[in-house]
């Protein structure tokens, strides 16, 4: 995750960094409310101290990692009028495919939900259609070979 930007909606980095206090907050009451166990039982290694650690690991991992994300994201914004008629980042598009209509929203991949329509800018198709106006068709091979004809753009992040 070095050096990576993060894309995400004011919403989402919300969501983000109330869940990081939580998990900080519930860390530190574990730290002082719950003894670890001993490390021995006996001659052999103690699996509630294994246990233990593992969860304490996996708390930790996920604390770090929104913490990383919270540090370097980049909020996803309108763009300027003038440049509101090309896909970016936050965009609302309507396409045709194959004769068939669908819409999405180009999101950062924290987001992205092809069952809710929204697509991850890394996406193949959402990749290919960055920076593309209304009437362009864009061929994507993925694998199959799919031609999304541009029908209309909008922005709505709030």
């Amino acid at each position: 995750m070095d050096g990576k930007i993060f894309y995400i909606t004011k919403g989402k980095l919300y969501e983000l960094k109330k869940e990081y206090e939580e998990l900080v907050a519930f860390e530190h009451k574990k730290s002082l409310e719950q003894e670890a166990p001993k490390i021995l039982e006996s001659e052999d290694l103690n699996p509630e101290f294994v246990s233990f650690q593992e969860d304490v690991g996996f708390l930790r991992s996920r604390i770090d990692e929104l913490k990383s994300v919270i540090d370097h994201h980049e909020l996803i914004k309108n763009p300027a009028k003038d440049k509101q008629g090309f896909i970016g980042l936050g965009a609302k598009v309507n396409v045709a495919v194959n004769g068939q209509k669908d819409e999405f929203v180009i999101v950062g991949t924290l987001e992205a939900n092809p069952a809710l329509g929204k697509i991850s800018n890394e996406s193949p198709v959402g990749k290919a259609l960055l920076g593309h106006k209304v009437g362009d068709e864009i061929v994507v091979t993925s694998p199959t070979k799919i031609t999304y004809k541009i029908k209309n753009i909008k922005y709505e992040i709030s």
